[in-house]
């Protein structure tokens, strides 16, 4: 399992609390050090939008992404999700500007958007909801989860 811009590692943490082999990657040094010891996790601190994608060439049984958009690895993420692996990306959308950051429209998602970008990656969909939510704060978000048959 692969925990994308893990930040604190609550999906990480939760994955490895299941038993899954977990690698939770961001690029801020200081929370992935808080995640060095736990049991299941394998943390490692990237840059994922240097010119270089540090994961090229591994696949992952799942992907879990939340809260993070960099548009130019979005096809990178998905090319690491493996024969019947499983996707779930959840992150902010446009309207959110409204209820605080991200603000720019460079880190919202489109209307539709993670849906047509799975699509294209060849995924199927397995579930995808898109707009307000007032949990755990309020704001505007997308989120999809598919699968790689």
């Amino acid at each position: 399992m692969l925990d994308l811009a893990c930040g604190s590692g609550r999906h990480a943490r939760l994955l490895a609390g299941m038993g899954f082999a977990v690698s939770a990657v961001d690029r801020n040094f200081e929370a992935i050090l808080e995640l060095q010891d736990v049991p299941g996790i394998c943390a490692m601190p990237l840059d994922l939008e240097g010119d270089d994608w540090p994961l090229a060439g591994q696949a992952f049984d799942g992907i879990v992404v939340t809260n993070y958009l960099w548009r130019p690895r979005l096809p990178d993420v998905l090319a690491l999700l493996a024969p019947g692996g499983v996707l779930i990306y959840e992150t902010f959308m446009l309207g959110n500007e409204a209820y605080g950051k991200p603000s720019s429209p460079a880190f919202l998602l489109r209307p539709g958007e993670l849906r047509e970008i799975a699509q294209a990656a060849g995924l199927r969909e397995i579930a995808f909801e898109e707009g307000y939510t007032a949990s755990p704060k309020p704001a505007m978000r997308q989120a999809i989860c598919a699968v790689r048959d």
